[in-house]
Formats: C-alpha cells, structure tokens, sequence
C-alpha cells in the first residue's frame, strides 16, 4: 500500500487489533463501526441503510451543548444527505476518534515523555499516545476543533464512492453527477443512497477525500437573533425525544434483576468509616444488601428509597484527617495572596520590572459548584468475568482503567456504554462513583444502579477552585493603564484534575503531588485584551485541604470578573464613560471593539449612569488558534429580596456558525449559567461537609428569575469556536458594574452579595 499522511493514523481497536484512520482501511480490516442488516459502514464514521438512513458515531459526550446534533449536521451537508433520514449512534472505543485537540490543549496533563515535540494537534508522537490510549475525552469546547475535519473527511469520501456506484451504472462520468437530498443524481437520473450503499461500500476510497469549497455553516444564519429567529434549517435531533421523555439517561437504565444503590460519603476529605449500626437497618423492607468502602458504606435495595432509609438508619460514623473549613480556605488563600511565593506565567512588555502601582484592588472567589440537574449515576453489571458500566461519562476510558483497577480485572473487559449526561459542566470529568458501582455490583452479585443523593452530590464533586487575587495598575491623570500585575492565589487545580485522570489518584495525593507547582491555566483570562503597554500575570500556588477540579469556563469565569470589575472602576474614578473607555483600548482588537458597540445598541446603553443600574463588560478567549469574543450589557438592581437582573444583552463573535439554533441555545445557557455563578452556586464549609447541601440553597435561577436575554451574532468566515463557554464569563462583572451604578457599591467577591450589602 502507498504510504501517505493518511495511511499512518492508526488506531487500536476494542480487542487490541489494529485499525488504519479510514480512508485508506484495507479490506480485510474491520471498522470499529459495526454495520447492522441491511447496513453499509463506509468507515469509523458513517454507515448508510439500505432504506437510506444514515448513522452517524459520535465519540463525544452528548451533555446538552448539542454534540449529537452538530458532528451528523457536518456529515449530512459534507454528503448530500437529507437531514429527516440521519441517525446517530454513539461511537465505540476506538483510537480512530482520538481528540487530538483536547490531548494537546491537556498536554502538561498527561506529561508525555518528550514534551517539547507534544505541542500541536498534529504532532505525531501526541497523535499516538492519544489513539493509543483510545483518548475521546469531551471538555474545552474542542468537539468541533477535533472533529469537524475527520467527519467532512468521511462524508466526502462516502459520496465520491456513491458517486462512483451511481455513475457505473449509468455509464457517466463521476464528475458529471451530485449528491442532495440523500440522492445521486445527473440529469434526469436518480438513485438513493439506500439503493447504491452495499455496492458503493465495496469500492476503494479516494485519498484524499473531494471535500466541498463551501465549509457547513448554518443556511439560515442571521446576524440578529430576536423573537422570531426564522426557520431552524437543521433542528436537534435529540429535541423530540426529549420533549415527549423517551430520551434516556443513566438513571433510566433498567436491567433484569436490578438493584439499587444509595451512598454515605465521609467528610471532606480523607475520611475512613469507622462505624455504623447494621441491625438498625434490619427491619427495612426490600433491602438486599450492604456494601463497606475504606471511605463510604452503602445500601443496595429492590428500591432507591428504602436503600437510602437504611443508610439513615445504620447512621455510618467517620474519622477524617484533613477537615476542610471554609475559614481554612479563606486564611490559606489571603496568607498565599499576601507573602506567597509566586510564579511568573505570562507578562507582555516591560512585565513588573520597574513597576509603580497607583493603586491595587483585592478580589476574593469562593468554590463554585456544578449543580447540575442528573446527580451521579451508574449502572453496573458483572457477568463472565466483565463489567459492564452504564453511565455518561466525559473522561470514558479513564472511567473503564479506574474501575478495572478497582474490582482487579483487565481494562479490556470493562465494557462502558455511554449515556448522555442531564448537565455536566465538567463534573462527569471525574468518575469516583464508576468505582463506587464496581465495586458495589462485585459485592452485591447483582446488576446495580447507584445514585448519588443531591447531599452527596454536593459533597463528594471537586468545585471550581476558590481564589484570592490582587491586581495593581500604574494608571495616568488621564486614565490610561500605563502597566498592570495581577497576583493570584490558587490551588494548582488543573494540575491536580490531571493527576485524577490520567493517574488516577486519589484526591489528597494529587493535592500533596502537586503542591508548590504552577498551574499555567490558573490565570487564563486575566491578561488582557487591551492595550496595556506593561502586564505581568502570577501564580500563587496554595495548597488547601479541599480538592478542587474543573467547571464550565474554568478561570475565565473569575479572571474575567476581576479585570473587567477593575477596568470599570479605573474608568469610573477618572470620570470615564465605561464602554467608550474600554473601545480606547481595543486597537489590537478591533473584533471586541464592534461586539461591544453592538452590545450596546442591543442593550440601550446610555453610558451606565448612576442610578440607572447598567454594567458592561467584554472577554475574549484564544484556545487552539481560534478565537471567542462577547460584550454584555446588564441590568439589575439590588434590594431587600436580593439582586434581580431584569436583561442581559450580548453581542458574539464565535467565527463560522454551523448551526445557529444550538450556538443560540448555548449562549443563553451560558450567560444563564454565569448569572447563577454571579449570584450563588457556591458553597461553605464546615466539619468536611458543604454548608449548602440542597438545590435551594445555591440559588441557582428558576424561570422566575431569568432575566430577557438578547443575542446578536457577528457575521464571519473564522473558523467556528465552541459557544459553550464564551457565555459564562462575563455575567459577573456586568452585574457588578450594574449594581454599582444601581447603589454605589462596588462588590469584589463571587458570588456578589455573599457578604451582603
């Protein structure tokens, strides 16, 4: 076979048999796609039915942003097909689907052994390690960086060799037909793709495949986004089944002989379970069984309830090393933030050097948390010697290696079928409960569910890592920022998330493993977009008895609310009108400029008057050579009742659009997320428990508290950047900026108004 760039991606397949990157798959090579009757696979991709459905594998988790939806859209426009007959099937484990993107962006996670060769997607040695280790993980906005390629490859592949079927039987040339509507067509002549599946399937693929000119953009897409935002040209495939709720979790999994599971956790963190009173539970109907972790104890019953009664009952006691308090993260946090050693992670300029501040402003960040609406739940199975796991998951072979490790079988008999996630928001990175049911169905000697409860939910996930930070500026008379340092206190989080999943350690070793590091990702956001001549960016690594893991946006959620907090008070003690000022400042980015404009006609900004309780605020994120911008106006006044935000107005720049509807869907989820992180989604502290155990108690906003939201998309030809994040980051200090023109009162803590007024 002729050696091209093609022939050379390979990948390791479910029995450790070798796979080539499709295109150029020999024959008697199977594809990780398994064809069903009547089926056709063209490659790790697609299949086509001889009834001309078309399925789709998708190796990402489908956790509301819209996956399942996005990766088929690309294959249907990429082949011709027509949107009513595609069908979606999640992927099986494979290293045809490795996410280079995501194994580069995670690079210093996984610490390759030749790290300077580790930089770029392409990389070969990162392309390796990721099909060897079948890495599919979903996080940072990546899926379409990772996979839009691969799935345009494979539909223009499987269209020439319809083409080339059709055109065989007509006795025509290739060149003179087309593909639309799920048809092959020249002239007068049509064929389905049904009728040419099985003899197109046979021929040899092109390499490399014909891609269309035209990259897939959303057909319908607009510029503005109101009421009525026009036809939806490729409607999500999961909506129906979601509606009429035939669309299936992990906890609607139901299994023959099934138990179910409810949990104890002992205090954070490092607690043993030192006792429980087992005959308490005796007289409880339905109870199957009870299961003793080093750290937890749980109850298996014929019903989740009574396995829950019985843990009340049996009052599990624990022993804890390592109590977290809220008061030992806030006293670690202002010790780091004052005298800490710190490392230097970016600087522009001149950096410090000579650096004289004006002044400095102290902003503090409490640990957030995900609450997301499905708490943990599996569903496992042992039988013959494998383990099978039910359960969604973002990290699916970390979850399969943790739990093999657990019950002491072979990775390769971990089976794992991938549920989508009812809210995830980084919280199925991790996967302490796909141990927990391991280890819980090896005992039990039956199928079990295990839930966790909202309470354990809360206790046992890894928040957003709290921060303390101080920024300085050199400002002039006239208000220019002539230098700027930011100095910010935080746990090494990445790092120790990286120690969880690629190690898997246990929480206090990734902590003690990464004490004193710098965490590169810990300040991202916080250098600026504005023309700031000097500007010098610090780690403070703080080591705290409370793990900490990763959260939708990550540290733009709180570098974004300090320097944007920051810029609007620099401006407001200069007499400065907020928006004009931060245009002053945006020549190098005349893309941030616009969206701020535009945020301002969608909002009606009058210049954020006191009294008039508007904000404004913008960020960008650059990740992986694409770029995300957004400006947001605010309005929200604060009271007796609390903060109310009455409108939320955002101008977004995310490059191409694909789908308009999903992008729309994840804007506005994403500022409804960021305005429960402004306003609460965070927990105390006490004894190793959370304060706020319960949905109610993290203010997470209801319908009656949505604000209106409007969305105005700028028109591009950029390369798409995912919209699931761009959102989060600057709902905070716009409301901040609003309640200070509302009250006078400038608020430097997340959640705002945690301290009161």
């Amino acid at each position: 076979m002729k050696l091209t760039r093609r022939t050379v991606l390979a990948g390791t397949a479910i029995g450790g048999g070798l796979i080539v990157a499709w295109s150029l798959m020999p024959r008697d090579y199977s594809s990780p796609l398994e064809p069903g009757p009547g089926e056709a696979a063209f490659d790790a991709w697609l299949k086509i039915g001889s009834d001309g459905v078309v399925v789709v594998a998708v190796p990402q988790l489908e956790m509301g942003q819209g996956i399942t939806t996005l990766l088929p859209q690309i294959v249907a426009m990429e082949l011709g097909a027509d949107w009513r007959q595609i069908a979606v099937e999640p992927a099986p484990i494979s290293g045809a689907y490795a996410n280079y993107a995501l194994a580069s962006r995670w690079r210093e996670l996984w610490r390759p052994s030749v790290p300077l060769l580790s930089t770029e997607p392409d990389d070969y040695f990162l392309r390796r390690w990721a099909e060897r280790e079948r890495f599919t993980a979903t996080a940072e906005g990546l899926s379409l960086d990772a996979y839009e390629i691969p799935c345009r490859e494979a539909a223009a592949s499987a269209r020439a060799m319809l083409v080339a079927a059709a055109a065989a039987r007509w006795d025509v040339a290739p060149e003179e037909c087309e593909t639309a509507n799920g048809f092959v067509i020249h002239g007068e002549n049509r064929l389905s793709f049904g009728e040419l599946a099985q003899e197109a399937a046979e021929l040899d693929p092109p390499d490399p495949p014909p891609l269309r000119i035209q990259k897939p953009r959303d057909p319908g897409m607009s510029s503005s986004i109101g009421e009525d935002g026009g036809e939806i040209a490729y409607p999500r495939l999961d909506l129906p089944s979601k509606v009429d709720g035939t669309f299936l979790f992990a906890g609607d999994v139901r299994l023959p002989d099934m138990v179910y599971a409810a949990i104890r956790h002992g205090p954070r963190d490092r607690a043993e379970l030192v006792g429980y009173d087992l005959e308490n539970a005796s007289g409880i109907r339905g109870l199957v069984g009870v299961v003793r972790g080093k750290r937890w104890l749980a109850a298996a019953a014929e019903n989740w309830w009574a396995a829950e009664q019985a843990l009340t009952a049996m009052n599990p006691r624990f022993a804890a090393e390592n109590i977290v308090r809220s008061e030992r993260i806030e006293t670690a946090l202002d010790t780091g933030v004052r005298r800490g050693a710190a490392h230097l992670v970016a600087s522009r300029g001149a950096g410090d050097e000579g650096y004289e501040p004006t002044f400095a402003l102290r902003y503090d960040v409490a640990p957030a948390v995900h609450a997301t609406l499905e708490t943990a739940t599996v569903t496992a199975r042992i039988s013959g010697g494998k383990l099978e796991l039910w359960m969604a998951s973002q990290a699916p072979e970390a979850a399969r290696a943790a739990a093999a490790k657990a019950i002491g079988i072979s990775q390769g008999d971990v089976v794992l079928y991938p549920m989508p996630a009812g809210g995830s928001f980084d919280r199925r990175l991790e996967h302490d409960q796909a141990i927990e049911a391991a280890l819980i169905a090896r005992e039990i000697e039956r199928p079990v569910q295990l839930i966790w409860s909202r309470y354990e939910e809360q206790l046992a996930l890894q928040p957003r890592t709290p921060v303390a930070a101080l920024l300085g500026a050199e400002v002039t008379p006239d208000g220019r920022i002539t230098a700027m340092r930011a100095r910010i206190a935080a746990p090494p989080s990445t790092l120790e998330f990286g120690r969880r999943l690629f190690d898997n350690r246990t929480s206090w070793s990734a902590i003690e493993e990464t004490a004193g590091e710098m965490d590169t990702m810990a300040g991202e956001g916080a250098l600026p977009p504005y023309a700031i001549p000097d500007f010098s960016l610090y780690h403070v690594p703080v080591e705290l008895p409370l793990p900490t893991g990763r959260m939708r946006a990550n540290a733009h959620g709180y570098t974004c609310f300090m320097m944007e907090s920051f810029v609007d008070e620099v401006a407001q003690r200069h007499g400065l009108e907020p928006m004009s000022y931060r245009i002053s400042m945006l020549g190098g980015d005349p893309g941030l400029a616009d969206c701020l404009q535009r945020a301002a006609r969608l909002g009606d900004w009058d210049g954020g008057a006191p009294g008039t309780g508007q904000g404004i605020a913008c960020h960008r994120i650059d990740r992986m050579g694409r770029t995300g911008r957004i400006a947001l106006v605010a309005t929200a006044t604060a009271g007796e009742g609390g903060v109310r935000v009455t409108r939320l107005s955002a101008a977004v720049d995310i490059g191409r659009i694909v789908n308009r509807d999903i992008a729309l869907q994840q804007i506005e989820g994403g500022l409804l997320f960021g305005l429960g992180l402004a306003l609460g989604c965070a927990s105390d502290y006490d004894e190793g428990r959370p304060v706020e155990s319960r949905l109610s108690g993290l203010q997470v906003p209801g319908l009656a508290d949505s604000p209106r939201i409007s969305v105005e998309f700028v028109e591009s030809d950029e390369e798409p950047f995912d919209p699931g994040e761009i959102g989060v980051p600057p709902v905070a200090p716009a409301i901040a900026n609003a309640l200070y023109s509302a009250t006078g009162l400038r608020l430097r803590r997340l959640p705002l108004l945690s301290g009161g007024l």
